[in-house]
């Protein structure tokens, strides 16, 4: 079924009209017509089936089938902690998040981060990003879209990393322990946990980031023998914490 993602006070209307871009692509390159279905979601968990009933050049009317469907909350969500890579890696990065579940993502700015956003930049930089993760979620049949935050530089993260209940970092440090039985050691069933991950940039941590990064109460973990970029060790971390979050008795 085509999905399409709509304002919260949208989804309530009994029949929706969309103009201009947001009816471009359902009329333009899915060439929906009378009769054909899309389900719409607001990216807060909750979704509505609609059909077609008029278009026009640039619009498209919908009218509902089947009354608001609110989807139960995630037991636990995923903050993704990422130094910004280089180039496209961070579009691949937030687009593989969102299909794997993530519920927010900080981009952050380190000492050794090569990219560097502030201003009127970093703002249209999030806005695009945003973009990215609502066209992943409309895609992969996600219920919930996730924020992205603005660039953040380092010195601002400790007070999200405290909001955590569980906090893990990938280190290539000697005291960095095997990431599974960490993830065995967790209780998905306990519900309104929040779960963060932690990858740095291109390299690595500084000494005092690190230290920083523990002192939140992070567990150190490795990865294994060889080194993943930034946005492996992103997907990496976030696919296992999907598994110990849904493959659970």
């Amino acid at each position: 079924m085509h999905r399409h993602q709509v304002a919260p006070d949208e989804l309530e209307q009994e029949t929706l009209t969309l103009r201009g871009a947001a009816a471009h692509h359902l009329l333009h390159v899915l060439r929906l017509r009378e009769g054909a279905e899309v389900g719409a979601f607001d990216g807060a968990g909750r979704t509505r089936l609609y059909h077609v009933v008029a278009h026009g050049e640039d619009a498209l009317t919908l009218e509902a089938k089947q009354p608001i469907f609110q989807n139960a909350e995630p037991a636990v969500r995923t903050i993704l902690f990422a130094c910004v890579p280089k180039g496209e890696r961070m579009d691949w990065l937030l687009e593989k998040a969102t299909e794997l579940g993530v519920s927010e993502i900080v981009p952050v700015i380190s000492a050794r981060t090569v990219v560097r956003l502030e201003g009127r930049q970093a703002e249209a930089k999030r806005a695009r990003w945003q973009r990215i993760v609502e066209a992943a979620a409309r895609q992969c049949g996600a219920v919930t879209v996730p924020a992205v935050r603005a660039p953040t530089p380092f010195s601002e993260t400790p007070p999200l990393m405290r909001a955590c209940s569980t906090l893990i970092v990938a280190a290539l440090t000697p005291e960095a322990k095997p990431l599974k039985p960490v993830l065995d050691a967790l209780d998905p069933t306990r519900r309104g946990q929040t779960w963060g991950w932690w990858c740095g940039p291109e390299g690595d941590f500084t000494a005092e980031e690190l230290r920083a990064i523990l002192a939140c109460g992070a567990i150190p973990v490795t990865l294994g023998p060889l080194i993943l970029r930034v946005e492996t060790a992103a997907i990496y971390g976030l696919a296992n914490l999907g598994c110990a979050r849904d493959n659970h008795p």
